[in-house]
């Protein structure tokens, strides 16, 4: 029948082609919904609803393929399928909810992602942002059939009868959504490289430990690949092995080997300190010590030793505070930085921040200091050279401290380098400084001496078979004069001793305030023993 049927399409026009395929084949029979009304053909066609069909599959609905509709009349011809699923015969409606019911079914299941050490972790395919791409196939298969002339349409029926129709589902994923989470992982799983921990022990260099080569997941290539696992769902749980990179350490043991060379050591001493000064001293040199500084990295004096505190090893000790010698925690620290600052130049590593302090010190010549205050005075280098270094520290019995930078030398044995530190100008200090404290009683009295005023220049001097070569100005200091200041105790309960000791104090004599607190403490206790 059908061979019969192909051989008169070409012979006959549609009206006769309908008459013959109704003597010929009344199997065929479907019920059309056209505004609420039923219409039986015999044969399954109409051509006053091929042209509403027309007008609406091919023209309004794939126009509002995007859109939501509510629904579309009619079934959907058999032979029809959306990835697996039958849906012939189905309404607009059934198609729509028995797909929507397989990427349910989809969402529950899990998305397996092998991490770093072999650590499996499971993501439902729900938390991926997965949803249906192509829901206009609906309406493309409701439109089956039943657009074009009445030989188009009854040639799709048949077609579909020999060979269904399958449209695929596309299931779409939140890259943005997969790329957050994979992130997530790869901040919770990434190893970091580790480098070779070295250290000296009774003036040798040990290992103490290797260096371990850091993993980190490549999160880009790692979306990708579950990207195109997930355009092939499949069935079942799905599995992905995360791309990662290896990083193997900066300084493995045999470049820490190479640090056989002193680049650079400097010695101060402290022995006129007090004993909290000196805890200090060696507080700090403890804190620097068997630091190991890589090609490229910055050290800094205060993070190293800070923070300030008695639990972190320190003492009230004198300190430089507004042209003042004050106590805090940590003073004679800057001994340390200053101590190290000159090893470092003399390493000819990059100095990166130096400041000299407000007032002159004693145990570096003028421009060699360098202070550290809070975070606004800070000592910090670089190391500049292409292998690494370990800083040595130690003090000893006899209140020395010194600093030794190990590393590789590659600079020519032939030349030598020296510093000279240079007073370019000198300024006395001019009178004297009393100040009042009330809440420190009469007979209270602490002197600070004077401190002369300088500025001065420290000069790097090359020397090539000791010849020089060359006289680099490293920088120039100032050192602001401070003149001889006394603390003065003026609390009494008697107006007349607060008066006296005002007007000592206005003379700006210190040494008449000390004759007067004397005058007054004998007349106290003359005062006093009267009484008894």
């Amino acid at each position: 029948m059908k061979c019969f049927y192909k051989s008169l399409i070409s012979l006959i026009s549609a009206t006769t082609l309908i008459c013959c395929v109704n003597a010929l084949d009344t199997a065929a029979s479907f019920d059309i919904a056209i505004g609420g009304a039923s219409i039986s053909d015999p044969v399954g066609f109409n051509l006053e609803y091929a042209g509403f069909l027309d007008d609406i599959y091919v023209e309004d609905f794939n126009k509002k393929a995007e859109e939501e509709i509510e629904d579309i009349p009619g079934t959907i011809i058999d032979g029809v399928y959306a990835g697996s699923i039958d849906i012939s015969g189905m309404t607009y409606k059934q198609a729509l909810n028995a797909v929507n019911g397989y990427v349910d079914s989809v969402s529950s299941r899990n998305l397996a992602i092998e991490s770093i050490n072999e650590n499996i972790v499971q993501f439902p395919l729900s938390d991926l942002g997965i949803k249906w791409g192509n829901k206009d196939i609906i309406i493309d298969a409701m439109g089956l059939g039943k657009g074009g002339n009445l030989i188009e349409q009854y040639k799709t029926i048949c077609d579909l009868k020999k060979s269904p129709k399958v449209y695929d589902v596309q299931l779409d994923f939140d890259r943005e959504k997969i790329t957050e989470l994979i992130n997530e992982e790869a901040n919770r799983s990434n190893i970091r490289p580790t480098n070779a921990v070295i250290e000296r022990v009774d003036g040798h260099f040990v290992i103490k430990s290797q260096g371990v080569a850091g993993v980190e997941i490549n999160v880009a290539k790692s979306v990708s690949d579950i990207m195109s696992v997930l355009s092939n769902i499949g069935e079942g749980d799905l599995y992905v092995a995360l791309t990662t990179d290896v990083y193997e350490s900066d300084i493995d043991e045999e470049a820490l080997s190479q640090m056989t060379d002193i680049l650079g050591t400097y010695t101060t001493s402290f022995k006129t300190s007090s004993q909290d000064r000196s805890g200090n001293v060696n507080t700090g040199c403890r804190h620097v010590n068997g630091t190991v500084l890589y090609p490229g990295e910055q050290f800094s004096m205060y993070n190293s030793v800070s923070p300030f505190t008695e639990e972190n090893g320190y003492f009230m000790a004198g300190s430089y505070l507004n042209g003042m010698v004050v106590e805090s925690l940590g003073g004679g620290i800057c001994q340390v930085s200053s101590t190290l600052y000159n090893a470092v130049i003399r390493s000819e590593l990059q100095v990166d921040e130096r400041s000299p302090h407000s007032m002159v010190v004693t145990y570096v010549d003028l421009s060699s200091d360098a202070a550290i205050a809070g975070t606004y005075k800070d000592f910090k280098f670089t190391n500049n050279t292409e292998y690494p270094i370990y800083i040595e520290g130690y003090t000893t019995d006899e209140k020395k401290i010194t600093f030794n930078i190990y590393g590789k030398d590659t600079r020519d044995p032939r030349r030598t380098v020296e510093f000279e530190s240079v007073e370019t100008s000198k300024t006395e200090p001019e009178g004297e400084k009393i100040i009042a404290d009330p809440s420190k009683p009469v007979g209270f009295i602490s002197t600070q001496s004077a401190h002369i005023g300088y500025t001065g220049e420290l000069w790097k001097i090359v020397k090539v078979d000791g010849v020089e070569t060359e006289r680099i100005k490293i920088n120039k200091s100032t050192y602001h004069p401070s003149p001889r200041t006394a603390t003065v105790g003026t609390g009494a309960m008697d107006a007349n001793v607060v008066a006296t000791m005002d007007a000592a104090i206005a003379t700006g004599s210190i040494d008449y305030v000390k004759q007067t607190i004397a005058s007054l403490t004998a007349a106290a206790q003359a005062a006093a023993a009267m009484g008894q």
